[in-house]
């Protein structure tokens, strides 16, 4: 395991965000120096911002867990939701556009009374994801709080709306909560490590170990890969350790 790397990026968050990559562990693990701020040069070209990241002291790696627990079935969609509640799940396709509207008015409705009562000035865009899920975009100014270190206070988020969505409407449907589009981006990002880490198995036959990720990163990584022919994917170790190890087939 890598102990200390130094790392540029475009930014100082990006420049962090590649240095857990390579050494494939959380923020939480690692202490961090900025060596440059980045920003813009004497002519106006852009100056990259460079960190020095390593490992907090007594640091230990996880062990690798034998299983894959309900957490991992739950990424890769073969096994129901732990917080589901008891309700039954609903498919997009079984209800019609006006019970549909229910619902996104249902899930707007609860994310406005968590998030009004803390002063946040914001809209919620609306509207299908690829797979027929409703996405609610809270956009707006200065909303990182609503994001959060790697997407935790997202994270957080996303589940008790989730739950107190199904609890008002008495079932299990798909609501994503995303801010300002950090989501989507995040994804393009996993589905690009997902892809290469596919490629790199298979050309060199040797499983892959990809950095720590938060349960909504790992079931990205096993969605992306769940029809590759190529490999297979298990989640392994603890949390906040957990990880995505890509297996030849």
């Amino acid at each position: 395991m890598i102990k200390e790397t130094t790392f540029e990026g475009p930014s100082v968050p990006e420049a962090i965000d590649a240095a857990l990559e390579e050494m494939g562990v959380q923020q939480d693990a690692v202490q961090y120096e900025v060596l440059e701020e980045g920003g813009r040069g004497l002519f106006g070209s852009a100056k990259p911002a460079k960190v020095r990241v390593w490992l907090k002291p007594g640091f230990v790696p996880p062990a690798e867990a034998d299983q894959a627990d309900i957490d991992e079935a739950d990424e890769d969609g073969s096994a129901p939701d732990v917080n589901r509640g008891g309700y039954d799940s609903v498919s997009p396709a079984e209800l019609s556009d006006e019970e549909l509207d229910a619902i996104a008015d249902t899930a707007v409705e609860v994310v406005n009374s968590i998030i009004k009562p803390l002063g946040i000035d914001s809209e919620i865009e609306e509207y299908e994801g690829d797979e027929n899920e409703i996405i609610l975009d809270i956009v707006g100014d200065d909303l990182g709080i609503l994001i959060g270190r790697h997407g935790k206070t997202l994270d957080a988020l996303q589940v008790l709306v989730s739950a107190i969505t199904n609890r008002k409407i008495e079932r299990r449907f798909p609501v994503v909560v995303d801010v300002s589009g950090y989501r989507h981006r995040r994804r393009m990002k996993l589905e690009e490590i997902a892809r290469r880490a596919s490629d790199r198995v298979a050309r060199q036959g040797r499983p892959v170990e990809l950095r720590p990720m938060t349960s909504f990163e790992r079931k990205v990584i096993h969605m992306v890969l769940r029809n590759d022919k190529r490999v297979t994917t298990v989640s392994e170790g603890d949390e906040p350790f957990r990880q995505v190890v890509v297996h030849p087939k």
